[in-house]
């Protein structure tokens, strides 16, 4: 089975997604393969240092609207294990951060790295947006911090990460998680994870009927 998710790393959603669809997988019992694609929720420059909560009230009608759309999904996400802090997340344009991941997926680590840009975003209070502090991040997982900044200083991974968000648009992909399994089934948001296996059963049922046909 071949799962392609869309997804940003700034997107909340997609963080808890991420994690949910490792879960569904690890009850799942066929194998799969899952590759992250890049999407932006937001092209838009970003000041650098822009405090998310400032950043968002501003999009969502005011602080009070903000706070209720934050607590809600730090509710639920802590649910499922994970930590969102608000007070510290520095709102960015996450192209470079996409970039990164297409060359930590040359060396095999674009998993790891997504968790990684996600769990500093959400839970250290790292701008994403920044390069240097990008490096380090890619640092932090083991890779190599220089070349981590000589690659994002260039205009490598530019086309792989235009590449994705290209396909996007062509799937109609307007919001994320979305994931697309066998290039034929898309699943949206970030579903419960007993609504993920039962929705990987059943494409594995319909499948093996049309194979059967």
């Amino acid at each position: 089975m071949d799962i392609q998710v869309w997804s940003d790393v700034i997107c909340p959603w997609c963080y808890l997604g991420k994690r949910r669809l490792e879960k569904a997988l690890s009850e799942f019992p066929a194998e799969a393969k899952v590759t992250y694609r890049a999407y932006q929720l937001d092209p838009s420059p970003v000041r650098q240092g822009l405090p998310i909560k400032e950043a968002l009230a501003a999009k969502f009608g005011g602080p009070a609207r903000a706070d209720q759309m934050f607590d809600h999904v730090t509710s639920v996400a802590a649910a499922d294990g994970l930590t969102l802090d608000f007070d510290r997340a520095i709102a960015a344009n996450t192209f470079d951060a996409h970039r990164l991941i297409a060359w930590a997926t040359a060396q095999d680590r674009q998993a790891d790295m997504l968790e990684a840009l996600q769990r500093a975003h959400f839970q250290d209070g790292v701008d994403v947006g920044s390069r240097p502090a990008l490096a380090a991040v890619a640092a932090g997982i083991g890779l190599d911090r220089d070349a981590a900044l000589t690659y994002l200083e260039s205009d490598a991974g530019t086309g792989a990460v235009n590449a994705d968000l290209n396909e996007a648009r062509e799937l109609g992909i307007t919001s994320v998680p979305t994931f697309v399994v066998d290039g034929k089934y898309a699943i949206q948001g970030a579903q419960e994870t007993a609504t993920l296996v039962a929705a990987l059963e059943e494409i594995t049922r319909r499948e093996a009927v049309d194979a059967g046909r």
